[in-house]
């Protein structure tokens, strides 16, 4: 009989903590909503309390979300789990996910508590997190460095406590597959009452392991694998949401297993979350990356040309990848852009559809045709709030051996402000002329990168610059086919990020 297995996602938390891939309450949102239609069993929405942003943020996930659970994370101590709790009441299908280490260098280490006092925390944690919650998962941090031995008593702990789910991370991506395998199937045959809790994986890909690993720990018997959109997380990142999908649907004769996932949102799902973070995916990656279904051998071609499955095990339409056909232009009505999107596997309100339209007739003004990779650029470039600062107008002077200048008109809440700046380029006078508007909160530009999002002399330009002012690091995105105005408009939208979160 075919399993069903759990997607467990946590971009929201783990994803969020790799460095420079914060997102602002809204962009968490969005990508929340994006992981309920694709049909993920539980979003990890956050650590609440770790900051009052965070549990506002997890606060607002859990009454927006309605089909698919809403997990909080917390350490296992009492006001940790009181924050967990308070944060998700009002979900639809609340889980409390509370954590303790369980190797002896992270006991001797980082708690500093002995193994017997380890396991009546870990009692305590689960009793009190089953007084508020009927579903609570206890995770055993570092559980692949533990002894095994000591692991057994951890989990017989937590199920008595009355955890429903028991989750043994590679917290440190150091196990390799057959080590994996191994270890759950110990799990299955020591720990008592594990028939019936739900046993997860959780693994991290330090050593590119993290697929392997958490299919390795699929095929010894678990249930729910945890996991991230593109693999983001804690250093090297955590197991690819979009690998373990696909993995287990191709090879489904082998894993006796499915998940809920609609595959046809994963490529969607994976530039919105580039997108947010302001990254794009490496040309290599597997699944969503530009050269996934892309062939230049001629051995290669001859042999997709005759049949597809020569040398492509998926196909790219499963994934909600489309053609790249030239449909929509000039004269396109909101309908023809309606069924372009829905087709492409996006879903929009009358509002988001309005603010597409006007998008799309602004862009048929500055370039002939309208890709789909330009329909996508202009939904996932949306304002995800309203700034404080909107830019009205630029001006900018530039030669080859002379210094650039740049005039900037911005409106405040309603007032009109404007400047005018010199630099060592178009680009370096124009953000100039920002900082001078702005109250020079920016401190540091850290990052700029730009790319171009279609083909042609005419491609639309989306710059991402990444902003630093004291502890916080925003990402800022623009796009237009003037790659000036793209990067005025991604700085502006990162100095309204920072004015946000102060």
């Amino acid at each position: 009989m075919e399993r069903h297995i759990r997607i467990f996602d946590t971009t929201l938390r783990d994803g969020e903590q790799a460095p420079s891939c914060s997102m602002n309450t809204e962009e968490k949102l969005e990508i929340a909503k994006q992981l309920e239609l694709m049909g993920v069993d539980c979003i990890e929405a956050g650590f609440p309390i770790s900051s009052e942003g965070a549990f506002a943020s997890v606060e607002k996930i859990a009454k927006a979300i309605k089909d698919s659970q809403v997990a909080a994370l917390c350490r296992a101590v009492q006001k940790d789990i009181d924050a967990a709790w308070n944060s998700i009441k009002s979900a639809a299908n609340p889980r409390i996910h509370t954590f303790l280490a369980t190797s002896p260098i992270h006991m001797e280490h980082k708690l500093k508590m002995s193994p017997e006092k380890v396991l009546e925390n870990i009692d305590y944690a689960v009793r009190y997190a089953r007084s508020y919650c009927p579903d609570v998962e206890f995770s055993a941090e570092d559980a692949m460095r533990s002894e095994k031995e000591f692991l057994v008593k951890a989990f017989n702990t937590a199920i008595r406590a009355g955890a429903t789910v028991i989750n043994v991370p590679d917290t440190v991506g150091y196990m390799l597959p057959e080590e994996i395998y191994e270890r759950i199937r110990y799990l299955y045959e020591n720990v008592n009452g594990i028939e019936n809790v739900i046993v997860s994986v959780h693994c991290h890909n330090d050593l590119g392991m993290a697929v392997a690993n958490s299919l390795a720990g699929v095929r010894a018997g678990a249930l729910q694998v945890e996991c991230t959109v593109n693999g983001l997380g804690e250093r090297a990142g955590n197991a690819a949401l979009e690998e373990i999908v696909m993995a287990l649907r191709t090879r489904k004769a082998l894993f006796d297993a499915y998940t809920n996932i609609d595959t046809k949102q994963i490529n969607r799902s994976s530039k919105l979350v580039y997108n947010i973070i302001g990254q794009t995916a490496p040309i290599n990656k597997p699944i969503v990356g530009a050269n996934a279904f892309a062939h230049e051998s001629g051995i290669h071609q001859h042999g997709v040309l005759s049949a597809r499955e020569t040398y492509e095990i998926m196909k790219a339409e499963d994934l909600g990848i489309v053609e790249n056909k030239l449909v929509i232009g000039k004269h396109s009505g909101k309908h023809a852009i309606a069924d372009k999107l829905k087709n492409m596997g996006y879903d929009f309100t009358p509002d988001e559809l309005a603010n597409y339209y006007e998008k799309v007739k602004d862009l048929s003004d500055k370039k002939k045709n309208i890709t789909d990779s330009d329909l996508e650029a202009i939904v996932n470039n949306k304002e995800r709030f309203l700034g404080m600062y909107k830019l009205e107008h630029f001006d900018v002077h530039t030669t080859r051996n002379s210094t650039s200048s740049c005039v900037i008109r911005l409106s405040k809440e309603g007032d009109v402000i404007e400047g005018v700046s010199l630099g060592d380029g178009p680009i370096n006078a124009a953000y100039n002329v920002i900082n001078n508007l702005t109250g020079n909160i920016c401190e540091k530009l850290v990052n700029y990168s730009i790319h171009s999002v279609s083909d042609g002399n005419d491609a639309l330009g989306e710059v991402t610059v990444r902003l630093k002012s004291k502890d916080i690091i925003v990402t800022g995105r623009g796009l237009s086919t003037n790659i000036i105005e793209s990067s005025i408009m991604a700085y502006i939208n990162g100095i309204n990020k920072i004015l946000e979160m102060k």
